[in-house]
């Protein structure tokens, strides 16, 4: 089948096309550097030729509030609008655990409304929620900076692999089209402000980590589940502390 991939030469695109590819599909990394631009439509048409599925990993270049949500909300209009034209009969997004808790943030306002027209669209598709990548915790810890202190709540998070996403997305883009929401995380809980002072320790990072339940995550106070899967996430394989080995 031919699934094309919006965003798809970025760090989740790039191993969903990869995988797809390697189990016999037709895998298309579409993004502005392959000539496909959603936002101004460029090449969205030619794209979508022939294709079955349409994977939309893309994000915003700017988090910054009207931007974040500008970029969403345009982006996902044109797509549905070529899909419908181009007969496509499953979307899938990659959206974040806890989207519809973390409403304070306007990127989490954005993502809300991106979803929010895909179920509007009359085009049947799949939202796989995923926790906060592994990847992403330098930028948690540099979002909750001031000087030499990083400034966290102690909830919990139960963050997952780039890897075991790409592998939740690509098998729900081969699949049927849930209408809903997937979940995916990785296989261990944590308190938040403990998984970042564990993972500036491994890379000699001389800032202190202060706990402070009042602490804001991207702008939004936390409560203790907000940024933990529903029960029945799909549980990926991937543990933090042997990523953290693989990095070295």
């Amino acid at each position: 089948m031919k699934v094309v991939v919006i965003g798809g030469t970025g760090l989740i695109g790039s191993k969903v096309v990869t995988r797809l590819n390697e189990h016999g599909h037709e895998a298309v990394a579409a993004a502005p550097n392959t000539g496909v631009n959603t936002l101004t439509g460029e090449g969205l048409a030619e794209a979508l030729k022939g294709a079955s599925v349409v994977i939309d990993v893309s994000n915003s270049p700017s988090f910054e509030d009207e931007a974040v949500m500008d970029f969403f909300r345009t982006s996902t209009a044109n797509l549905l609008k070529a899909e419908t034209e181009a007969g496509v009969t499953h979307h899938v997004a990659l959206s974040v655990v806890g989207t519809e808790r973390l409403q304070e943030s306007g990127y989490f306002r954005a993502k809300q409304a991106q979803e929010e027209l895909i179920k509007a669209s009359g085009i049947p598709y799949s939202i796989v929620h995923a926790t906060q990548f592994f990847e992403f915790m330098k930028a948690i810890a540099a979002e909750a900076t001031e000087g030499d202190t990083v400034r966290l709540a102690p909830v919990k998070i139960q963050p997952v692999s780039s890897d075991d996403v790409a592998a939740t997305v690509g098998r729900t883009a081969v699949g049927a089209p849930v209408n809903g929401v997937v979940e995916v995380a990785g296989p261990d809980a944590f308190q938040l402000d403990q998984l970042i002072r564990k993972g500036l320790a491994a890379e000699n990072d001389p800032r202190t980590v202060v706990t402070d339940v009042h602490a804001t995550y991207f702008g939004t106070e936390l409560k203790e589940t907000t940024l933990l899967p529903a029960p029945g996430a799909h549980i990926g394989k991937t543990s933090y502390t042997d990523w953290l080995a693989q990095q070295r």
